[in-house]
């Protein structure tokens, strides 16, 4: 059995409903269901996609209005290095701690990037964090070892 051999089930293909042909038609008559006047009760209808009757598409003014979100950014939240001096010395830092600490409401999607602004003042391991260049080396300098 192949697609070219298939016949067709009797009663598949429905006729398409010729509108405006007299009252006996059931579909005859005054306007026929389109309506009364109009661009789209006329012959030859057909309205592009996004058309809104010549003033400019919403997908036109967006850009002046806010642009779009890009789909492809990431959704990385940064915090001070100062905010580490919060935890005992010794202690292991990760993201989830900065959530029971009260530091971030939630995780976010695709990390937490330690930011050198401020002071650090405790010594603690830090594990699961993105980091800049400049954390790095003042954390490093405070005598914080990195995972």
């Amino acid at each position: 059995m192949e697609l070219h051999n298939l016949t067709k089930l009797k009663g598949t293909k429905r006729k398409a409903k010729r509108l405006g042909r007299g009252y006996g038609s059931g579909v005859g008559g005054h306007v026929v269901g389109f309506g009364q006047k109009g661009q789209k009760a006329r012959s030859g209808n057909s309205i592009p996609f996004g058309f809104e009757g010549g003033q400019v598409p919403l997908y036109k003014k967006m850009p002046e209005i806010g642009g779009f979100r890009n789909p492809t950014a990431k959704s990385i939240v940064g915090i001070s290095v100062s905010r580490l001096n919060k935890f005992k010395d010794g202690s292991v830092v990760t993201p989830t701690d900065f959530v029971k600490a009260g530091i971030l409401k939630k995780l976010p999607k695709h990390g937490v990037k330690l930011l050198n602004t401020g002071k650090i003042e405790v010594k603690v391991t830090v594990y699961g964090f993105l980091l800049s260049e400049s954390a790095n080396t003042a954390l490093t300098k405070a005598g914080c070892t990195i995972k």
